[in-house]
């Protein structure tokens, strides 16, 4: 990924990607070409050394049966958004402005490792479950189902373990831009009603270097046991602050 060092992520939104409940996109090389799944995730960080991202699959997926020819990759996203130069102070004093896009996604990769095993997917339907049902009312819970049922849904689905060996994360939050171009960035994705992008940038605090990005690492180090800041610290690159 093509990461500039005053857009490199922090551990904390690298961590939070990791966490939040969401699905993503699977990507596995195979002798017959690129497979790819889109599927929930469950980040487990215990599970290795820089922890991995558990979900399944269909039986009837072909994606299980192909052997990786190399990493698989998980794409992760948070919140993006359209950015009008419109809303840029800038464009009054100078009109040096361009549209751009915001983002917040991590590129995981890891060597892809398929659970044929009921009780390793009970275990995981469950945890998926938990995670997603937490905070509903009433919540549900794979109890609720019969057993006999639950027992066919778990012979139809194969589990993958994406054990994680580095992370390349992007937050392209408008740090490049001058405080007040940022503010007209806030007000105007509240505006349109993107309350997520908005407190994105909000929470993005801009870098004026990658010697500073870098250090900021340093200093808070690996987020839980996902062991990821060496890969971002390797991720980070050069370049001028441009918009595209």
């Amino acid at each position: 990924m093509y990461v500039p060092a005053h857009f490199a992520a922090t551990p904390e939104q690298i961590h939070e990607l990791l966490t939040r409940p969401a699905a993503a996109d699977l990507i596995t090389p195979t002798a017959d070409g690129l497979v790819a799944t889109f599927l929930p995730l469950l980040f487990d960080p215990s599970a290795g050394p820089q922890g991995a991202l558990l979900g399944h699959l269909a039986r009837n997926n072909p994606h299980w049966q192909s052997p990786p020819t190399g990493e698989s990759l998980v794409i992760l996203r948070g919140p993006d958004s359209y950015v009008s130069p419109s809303w840029y102070a800038s464009k009054a004093e100078h009109g040096r402005v361009v549209p751009t896009w915001n983002y917040l996604t991590a590129h995981v990769y890891g060597d892809l490792v398929i659970h044929d095993d009921v009780a390793w997917l009970e275990t995981l339907v469950n945890r998926l479950t938990d995670q997603h049902e937490a905070g509903r009312t009433p919540a549900w819970a794979v109890d609720d189902a019969p057993p006999k049922f639950v027992a066919g849904q778990l012979r139809a689905i194969v589990g993958v373990e994406l054990r994680i060996t580095r992370i390349e994360a992007k937050a392209k939050l408008s740090q490049n831009r001058p405080e007040a171009d940022r503010e007209g960035v806030v007000a105007g994705l509240l505006a349109v009603g993107d309350e997520a992008g908005a407190e994105a940038v909000r929470r993005a605090a801009p870098r004026s270097s990658a010697a500073s990005a870098f250090g900021s690492l340093q200093q808070i180090g690996h987020v839980g046991r996902a062991g990821f800041s060496e890969e971002i610290q390797a991720s980070l690159g050069t370049g001028g602050q441009r918009e595209w």
